[in-house]
């Protein structure tokens, strides 16, 4: 017997597509992620024992695949989207599998620098399905939604990933809460995490796997460029600044700057996805009353504020109220990153067809990618020789030039 789909779903996508198996491959990769992002930080730091120009340099490497995204849908031109979304699940899941194999040997099993390279070959896999999905999610978001539907079909798909995201960081902040007052090892803590979130990847893939083709299939070239984007190729470039500010060093200052445990990491991103899940389809709505322009200058001009915090709240408050400000900033920086799908509803308003819209997405990720593993290696040099405060003053001027960028939009509207 067919399963009636919630007039809720009927109402944002198209009446004769099938969008089960996608939404449910969203969500368990959504959960398998929450496990693995909510012990990475913690991970590195504590085990693998990487410092913060380190944690540049490791997070040069995992940017790459970003960089290289266009070659690699490139090199799949003939693969439908479903095709190539079920690819990138399938080397999430191998890198997770990966982690759990590695985790089972002894902590001495790797010489130190050996180590290092395993774990950082491990996220360059990881970080290779993530951004092999990344355009071809937003392409089949958008593909399934109906007309003028486009901004609530991202923000229901991203508040699905943000909701498997929250299952998983609440599990890691539980796990580790108990297991270390159970008196159970640090490491043995870690791989317990990635083996759950192995099987998870194993459900994921499964679920893709079984998804039937929608039969959507685009032309990619390596590179696209047309002069109509050349906005949304500037807004990706300040886009890709301030995200490797916030996602590399972030937690970094959490956990050397205040000694954050991997239970409070996991706890701040929960309720930095719980907020994001609410958020991601109010902004999603937003976007379509009020148009991508607008969000995009709100967006920027509150990480202005949001930046100044971050980078000076050790200079103005004692530091356990410091401590709270910064998480108070980590929570309110990740809704506020949200509101990034606004320059994929950009790209749709402007674009002819699915294609362009394939290839601009794929193109401006690339983009922003060479600023990020700029800013991955410049971010720690500067964190270590002049310190967080100009790290996070740059990324607000960033932001600055980031809405003034925006506000020069020409809506067709």
């Amino acid at each position: 017997m067919a399963v009636r789909r919630p007039a809720a779903l009927n109402r944002i996508y198209r009446s004769e597509v099938k969008i089960g198996g996608f939404l449910c491959a969203l969500a368990l990769s959504g959960i398998a992620a929450g496990l693995y992002k909510g012990v990475q930080d913690n991970f590195l730091a504590e085990i693998v024992h990487i410092d913060a120009f380190g944690r540049g340099v490791t997070e040069f490497f995992r940017e790459l695949p970003g960089l290289l995204l266009v070659l690699f849908l490139a090199w799949m031109y003939r693969f439908s989207e479903n095709r190539i979304f079920k690819i990138g699940i399938a080397l999430m899941m191998a890198a997770l599998a990966g982690f759990t194999i590695a985790g089972l040997m002894p902590l001495n099993f790797f010489p130190q620098t050996a180590g290092k390279a395993v774990v950082i070959f491990l996220m360059v896999l990881y970080s290779s399905g993530e951004h092999i999905i990344m355009p071809v999610r937003s392409s089949l978001s958008l593909n399934l939604a109906r007309e003028d539907r486009g901004g609530a079909s991202l923000g229901f798909t991203g508040a699905l990933g943000h909701g498997g995201n929250i299952v998983g960081y609440l599990i890691v902040a539980a796990a580790f809460f108990i297991l270390s007052r159970l008196g159970l090892a640090k490491f043995a803590q870690f791989r317990i995490m990635f083996a759950a979130a192995a099987f998870l990847g194993l459900g994921a893939f499964l679920v893709a796997a079984a998804m039937r083709d929608s039969g959507l299939k685009v032309k990619r070239r390596r590179f696209y460029f047309a002069r109509k984007f050349s906005t949304f190729y500037m807004l990706e470039i300040f886009y890709g600044a301030r995200k490797q500010v916030f996602i590399t060093f972030a937690p970094y200052v959490l956990i050397l700057n205040y000694g954050a445990t991997t239970a409070v990491i996991s706890l701040l991103l929960a309720i930095s996805a719980a907020c994001s899940f609410f958020a991601s389809p109010l902004i999603g709505k937003l976007i379509d009353r009020v148009g991508y322009k607008a969000v995009m200058v709100g967006d920027t001009l509150i990480l202005i504020i949001v930046c100044f915090l971050y980078g000076f709240s050790h200079r103005i408050f004692p530091q356990h109220v410091a401590f709270y400000v910064v998480c108070i900033n980590y929570i309110f920086d990740a809704i506020i990153s949200v509101a990034s799908m606004a320059s994929n509803v950009y790209v749709q308003d402007i674009a002819e067809n699915q294609e362009e819209i394939t290839a601009t997405l794929s193109t401006g990720i690339s983009i922003n990618h060479v600023i990020s593993i700029v800013i991955a290696l410049l971010g720690g040099f500067i964190w270590k020789f002049f310190g967080i405060e100009l790290l996070f003053s740059l990324s607000a001027f960033l932001g600055l030039l980031n809405s003034l960028y925006a506000a020069s939009i020409k809506t067709t509207g």
